[in-house]
């Protein structure tokens, strides 16, 4: 059964269709997150209640007996300049707190429920094509935080920030593939990034188009609990004739986020401390070469990325 709820916030309200009573409260403040860009840690629902008691994350929504149109007040403030997300910072909770996928035993990729989310998204979420898709180009979906960009050093400008080689990489690349930008952010956040970096108006490449954090969908594993993912069923479920799990690559620094396509993603070296790395990180110099290499495959689903220093240099040492 679908939900449908009015959230108040700001002075505005936003009405929410697009959830079942499958999902969780934590899948209904993702979805927040995508239309006012406040994180789910600062969202207080108000109004949200079972057994007398503020729901947890985990609470499926169909427990909380909502009526049609029930209207929740929703406390919490967002990020409020491009200064605050160049900002210096904590550490990065996500980076030391991350898991490699192969640690998860539980198969989290057919699960039903998640299955159904991912084609939710497909029908629900509305991509903005930037570049149309071309016939005959595999796919790279690029995540941007501690992938293109060290976003929580302290720098004047985006550019200091910017990992090397970064437009020489996106340059190589597009001979080859189709690029998305996919973040775990707001696409106000994503779109300001790529302008500051140069990335969307660089003349030698073009992004075909951009997702962020409303794309994303919830699942549960046994040892973690509730996690966000990434799952590329989104994009081929809406673009079908061009990319499939065959010609699909998908960098980003938190493994996890492969968790729903564990055999198409590449766990890149975070980009942090830029200010002490910037004049020694190769990583997309090397991996230039390596999506050069792969590039000649017609099929992906042979290779394990986990391994694609070892594999660029044997192809190299031939």
């Amino acid at each position: 059964m679908a939900v449908s709820l009015i959230i108040k916030w700001g002075g505005q309200e936003f009405l929410i269709t697009t959830l079942s009573e499958e999902d969780t409260v934590l899948d209904l403040k993702q979805s927040l997150k995508g239309l006012t860009g406040v994180l789910p840690e600062r969202q207080k629902l108000l109004g949200l209640k079972i057994k007398g008691k503020p729901a947890e994350n985990d609470v499926k929504l169909g427990s909380l007996k909502l009526k049609p149109n029930t209207k929740i007040m929703m406390m919490g403030t967002r990020e409020e300049s491009l200064e605050d997300v160049l900002g210096p910072p904590p550490d990065n909770e996500d980076v030391v707190n991350d898991f490699d996928i192969e640690e998860e035993v539980v198969e989290v990729e057919n699960r039903e429920e998640n299955l159904l989310k991912i084609s939710r998204r497909v029908k629900e979420y509305k991509i903005e094509i930037l570049n149309p898709p071309r016939e005959g180009k595999k796919l790279l979906v690029l995540d941007v935080d501690y992938t293109l960009f060290d976003h929580r050093s302290c720098a004047e400008t985006g550019i200091e920030l910017m990992r090397p080689y970064l437009h020489e990489f996106l340059t190589s690349a597009y001979e080859d593939y189709d690029i998305v930008i996919w973040s775990a952010t707001n696409m106000k956040w994503i779109e300001a990034k790529m302008k500051e970096l140069g990335v969307s108006t660089n003349a030698n490449y073009k992004i075909t188009f951009m997702l962020d954090s409303a794309a994303m969908i919830t699942v549960h594993t046994p040892r973690r609990g509730l996690i966000d993912v990434k799952p590329l069923g989104v994009i081929w479920g809406k673009f079908s004739e061009f990319y499939s799990k065959k010609n699909t690559i998908m960098f980003d620094d938190i493994g996890r986020n492969f968790l729903m396509n564990p055999q198409n993603g590449l766990k890149i070296k975070p980009f942090m401390k830029a200010h002490l790395n910037r004049d020694k990180d190769k990583e997309l110099l090397k991996l230039t070469q390596y999506l050069k290499e792969i590039a000649k495959l017609d099929d992906f689903l042979e290779l394990n990325h986990k391994h694609w220093e070892r594999y660029l240099s044997k192809k190299q040492g031939q």
